[in-house]
């Protein structure tokens, strides 16, 4: 299917590995141009590479995302490079277990900083663009904004809030034909999920274990499941989708736990 993104500029944030990466690649197969803010300069250069190698063009620009000022940059970057941006997928964040009990107001509020306020800052300054090319935003939410978790109070509240800030965002920009929709993983095999697992006595048997409670296929859903989904909300094949969140999950936040 050409989902028609040829040489599209597509600024992807947290994008040197994990779902991000995933999506740059799939970005990049549909011949769109991603460019990658992501303060992981060794990880995307090894990505960039990878693209190279199959003709893809990309960029990179190092980006910490909790300063705003940083995120204008990234924008400016793109801007300065393709004087055009046409969409926007905002992926970056870190489940990182500031807990209610565990936590304090101000690791609380680093989280937020780390898992939300990126968000709203990045998509700002990339509003003006996103007007002229009427492009689309995709936000990257997590199951736990729906069912919670435990122990991890940032991250939830933000993720809950991308949640809101989808909706809200697709109403403000209905008059620009700017869409606004987010998708919302569950049980992805990352690095970030990788050294998680690394914590139990036996990462295979919690991994089985997890497994065993998702309903399609009994198994991770993966990456680049994930990215799918992604482009194609970015594309022009999702033109009369906006302000929805879609649960990309093999049905483990949905389906009867007895099916399992």
């Amino acid at each position: 299917m050409d989902l028609h993104l040829q040489n599209k500029i597509i600024l992807i944030t947290g994008g040197a590995k994990g779902i991000g990466a995933a999506i740059v690649r799939q970005c990049a197969g549909e011949g769109a141009i991603p460019v990658i803010a992501d303060k992981d300069a060794a990880a995307a250069a090894l990505l960039q590479h990878e693209l190279r190698q199959s003709s893809a063009q990309s960029e990179f620009t190092p980006t910490e995302l909790t300063h705003a000022q940083a995120c204008k940059a990234a924008i400016d970057f793109t801007l300065q490079k393709f004087n055009r941006l046409d969409a926007l997928v905002n992926n970056a964040g870190i489940n990182d277990g500031i807990g209610l009990a565990s936590g304090s107001p101000e690791r609380f509020l680093a989280s937020l900083e780390r898992n939300l306020l990126h968000i709203y800052n990045i998509t700002h300054y990339a509003l003006p663009a996103l007007k002229q090319s009427r492009g689309s935003i995709v936000n990257i939410s997590s199951k736990t904004a729906v069912t919670g978790q435990g122990n991890t109070s940032g991250y939830v509240a933000a993720k809950a809030a991308i949640l809101g800030l989808t909706r809200e965002w697709a109403v403000e920009l209905l008059p620009d034909g700017i869409r606004v929709n987010a998708v919302l993983p569950a049980e992805v095999m990352t690095p970030l999920y990788e050294s998680w697992l690394a914590k139990f006595p036996s990462p295979q048997e919690a991994k089985a274990r997890i497994e065993s409670k998702i309903p399609l296929g009994h198994r991770m859903t993966t990456a680049e499941e994930i990215a799918a989904t992604v482009v194609f909300l970015l594309s022009e094949k999702s033109s009369h989708t906006t302000g929805q969140h879609l649960f990309v999950d093999g049905g483990y936040v949905h389906l009867d736990r007895s099916l399992t």
